[in-house]
């Protein structure tokens, strides 16, 4: 049997087409859908909550009463305490020391800057109150030696 010459041709005839190819649409996972998700609520809390300390600030120093103060510090403290378990990440890493052993770190990593950034500008926001709010506690700590 013998393969005759034309099959060398059939590449030949095949016509492409003048369009390119459909381009291909990479679309988001349900998991970093719903992780943006969170983030953005997450973010529209703490936005919230930086509101509720400069009311309650403001509040704080028009009446200056004990109800006031505490609610003061606790607005504070959460907000603190939410910056920094969403803004730093505790994170375990081996090396080597100078002789040549292991040993293991850790490491603070910063995740979102624009959280601590927020913290940062809390802090200088309300550092007029935060002083009263120390010298108040040092007052406290004084009268409680005092009194025990």
């Amino acid at each position: 049997m013998k393969i005759g010459s034309n099959w060398s041709n059939l590449g030949n005839n095949v016509q492409k087409p003048d369009s390119p190819p459909n381009p291909v649409v990479h679309q988001k996972s349900f998991g970093d859908m719903l992780h943006q998700q969170d983030d953005k609520t997450n973010q529209e809390q703490l936005k919230q909550l930086f509101d509720k300390i400069n009311k309650q600030g403001q509040h704080f120093a028009r009446s200056m009463t004990v109800r006031e103060l505490r609610a003061y510090k606790l607005l504070v403290k959460q907000f603190l305490e939410e910056t920094v378990r969403r803004g730093v990440v505790l994170r375990d890493t081996k090396g080597w020391d100078r002789r040549g052993r292991g040993k293991r770190y850790k490491l603070l990593e910063e995740v979102d800057a624009m959280l601590l950034e927020m913290a940062e500008q809390l802090l200088e926001h309300e550092q007029g109150r935060i002083q009263l709010l120390d010298r108040i506690g040092e007052i406290r700590g004084m009268l409680l030696n005092v009194y025990f």
